[in-house]
């Protein structure tokens, strides 16, 4: 992951912090929404095996047992500028989205993350908080 990404990482944790302090008891989900770019050998397959790759790593951090991932890519769009496809990241509530980013320096999915910069980068990310309707 480039350091564009890294400090991206920084200050979303900061907030994170933040958000687990005010969050309510019955805290909603959370996700993170990575705008991705896609690089010269990149294959939908190939960045598909990526994220299982660095999906399966995350599970085996804290508070990232319960992490999903979806890939997103556009099929009809008007624009996207330099988006080439979305990665979001979920977790089931902020506490566990902070517990998980916290340890993501040096972790096992900051080594996959580090190996994948030639297939894609993400230098812009969001954080949703996601309240579901049913």
């Amino acid at each position: 992951m480039n350091k564009a990404i890294r400090l991206m990482l920084v200050s979303a944790m900061l907030f994170a912090v933040v958000m687990v302090a005010a969050a309510p008891a019955y805290s909603a989900r959370v996700t993170q929404v990575f705008s991705c770019e896609e690089e010269d050998e990149a294959t939908e397959s190939g960045l598909k095996a990526v994220a299982e790759k660095w999906l399966e790593a995350a599970k085996t951090m804290k508070g990232g047992e319960n992490l999903e991932v979806s890939l997103y890519f556009p099929v009809a769009v008007d624009k996207t500028g330099e988006v080439d496809f979305l990665m979001l990241v979920t977790a089931p509530s902020f506490a566990e989205w902070g517990l998980f980013w916290d340890g993501y320096e040096g972790s096992p999915a900051s080594k996959v993350d580090q190996g994948s910069a030639s297939i894609a980068i993400c230098p812009d990310s969001a954080l949703w908080e996601v309240i579901e309707i049913k």
